[in-house]
């Protein structure tokens, strides 16, 4: 299997987990120990400033926090765009990655913008390749714009647009599909 580092994972019309139906994940890592990453679509409403305020100045003002999976909800995930990729604990594409642990000053001054998550999304070994052969997810380059995206929903159409006319008709799907 390739690896997906710095890869979009599309919900399929399949994949009904309420923890993912409908979601743009970007996958932060990836090798045969498993994967982690972020969901990028989920913003939680709460501005950052105020859920966790020593991240409040890597992010522009009122941004808020985004769910970024069902692992750890409890545990802040920066990622952003650095000037310098060489500054990231995991480099995910380009110059996107997360910020490590332990962040001193010269990594903070290379990030250019940054988005705080709640939580991750992860997958064991061999689970995310068994999600992908049951066709739960669609794989698709990852672009810096997608990252930093200021429209959540608008950014999940606009990644289904780009797999071609032949996937457009996830847009129309219910959220719920028993509702259909």
């Amino acid at each position: 299997m390739d690896r997906l580092t710095g890869k979009l994972l599309v919900a399929n019309a399949s994949l009904v987990d309420p923890n993912f139906r409908r979601t743009i994940v970007l996958v932060g890592h990836h090798d045969e120990d498993g994967a982690v990453g972020v969901v990028l679509n989920r913003a939680l409403g709460v501005p950052v400033a105020e859920a966790i305020p020593p991240l409040a100045g890597l992010v522009a003002p009122g941004e808020p926090v985004f769910r970024g999976g069902p692992v750890q909800p409890e545990a802040a995930v920066v990622l952003a765009e650095f000037d310098d990729p060489v500054r990231a604990g995991v480099l995910a594409f380009d110059h996107v990655g997360f910020l490590p642990d332990e962040a001193d000053d010269e990594v903070v001054a290379s990030v250019r913008r940054a988005r705080v998550f709640a939580g991750y999304a992860g997958w064991g070994p061999g689970q995310l390749e068994s999600e992908l052969a049951e066709d739960a997810w669609l794989v698709t380059a990852a672009r810096t714009e997608d990252v930093f995206h200021d429209d959540a929903e608008r950014l999940w159409r606009e990644v289904v647009d780009r797999l071609g006319p032949e996937r457009r008709f996830l847009r129309t799907l219910p959220v719920d599909p028993a509702l259909n």
